[in-house]
């Protein structure tokens, strides 16, 4: 990375101090989340660990007081930079009655937020790509400002609903950035089993819509061409397709032994590339994050995600009677 960067995207240093805060936060809350299933306290992760720099760069290149983002499961970062907190996160772990995103009866990653404009997810995948392109014609019918962010994993770029929304908001010419994070595993199918083509990028012609590809280990790479993406959205120019390439350096989830499809050295290797300690050293080169600043950081977030998990474990599970609310009409 070249030295000031940033400066040349129009963000200043405590802009890039934010986005290296937000995807250290989302590792680490993830990382404690890994330890809290393994000792048999939270049932499920499904986890973030290697794409906080895609999720945080394109994030912090919407607007979010009035954008929206229709995430997929791994996306921590996003939910994040969009204002949930370490507490929402871990309350949703433990399933527990205030967790704001289905109040304890989703797994996690199921994101949802009215107030902070997340559109609510679905277990099967994709099914956010449609809902992202109507909430954009809606925005388009009613005259307003604003783009539709979604996002999805590679595997989710063969399924129906992500060709039909592509399809839809290209012919409409409809203000949604599709968003994918390839990170070369459908669970345990690799990349070269899903797809034909060189890159996801490269859908995007048959949709009459830019595809773009980046390094999604790098967050300034993703804001740029998320930025551009916007304007774009903005101009009524239509959506764009950006592709970031990355890796999840954990297993699918935590029901899941990666071991048994992905060669161990390759995870290492991808944990030396670990986007995390790449911006940071970007950041130090800069002059941007000194050692009292790393420091301060690094003790801030510990306390956060220590205050989170304490809140969250000691919290009340819903009542047995809330288990049809919402369900059938009252």
């Amino acid at each position: 990375m070249s030295e000031n960067r940033h400066e040349s995207l129009g963000l200043s240093s405590e802009d890039v101090l934010e986005m290296y805060r937000l995807m250290l936060l989302a590792r680490k809350i993830d990382e404690r989340m890994w330890l809290l299933n393994r000792a048999g306290k939270i049932p499920f992760v499904i986890s973030c660990q290697g794409q906080e720099a895609a999720q945080v760069g394109a994030a912090l290149a919407l607007d979010r007081e009035k954008d929206f983002a229709a995430p997929y499961y791994r996306d921590m970062g996003v939910v994040l930079a969009f204002g949930m907190t370490a507490r929402d996160l871990m309350l949703s772990g433990f399933a527990k009655k205030e967790d704001p995103n289905s109040g304890g009866r989703q797994m996690p990653g199921h994101f949802g937020s009215k107030k902070l404009r997340i559109l609510t997810g679905s277990s099967p995948v994709t099914t956010q790509v449609p809902h992202a392109v109507g909430a954009a014609l809606a925005g388009k019918m009613d005259g307003k400002d604003l783009v539709c962010f979604t996002s999805f994993g590679e595997g989710s770029s063969n399924q129906g609903d992500f060709h039909e929304g592509a399809n839809f908001a290209g012919v409409h010419k409809l203000p949604v950035i599709f968003f994918c994070e390839n990170n070369k595993y459908a669970i345990s199918v690799p990349i070269e089993k899903q797809i034909a083509c060189e890159s996801v990028a490269d859908r995007a012609i048959g949709y009459g819509m830019p595809g773009v590809s980046v390094d999604g280990n790098d967050p300034l790479d993703v804001y740029k061409a998320m930025k551009e993406a916007v304007d774009r959205g903005r101009r009524g120019e239509g959506p764009t397709l950006i592709e970031a390439v990355t890796y999840r350096l954990t297993p699918h989830s935590s029901d899941d032994d990666d071991r048994t499809y992905r060669d161990q050295d390759e995870v290492k290797e991808a944990k030396r590339l670990d986007p995390l300690v790449r911006f940071k050293e970007y950041l130090e080169e800069c002059g941007v994050l000194t050692e009292d600043k790393l420091a301060e950081i690094e003790n801030q977030l510990k306390q956060e995600v220590d205050a989170a998990t304490e809140y969250a474990e000691n919290a009340s599970y819903a009542d047995p009677e809330e288990a049809l609310k919402h369900v059938y009409a009252e």
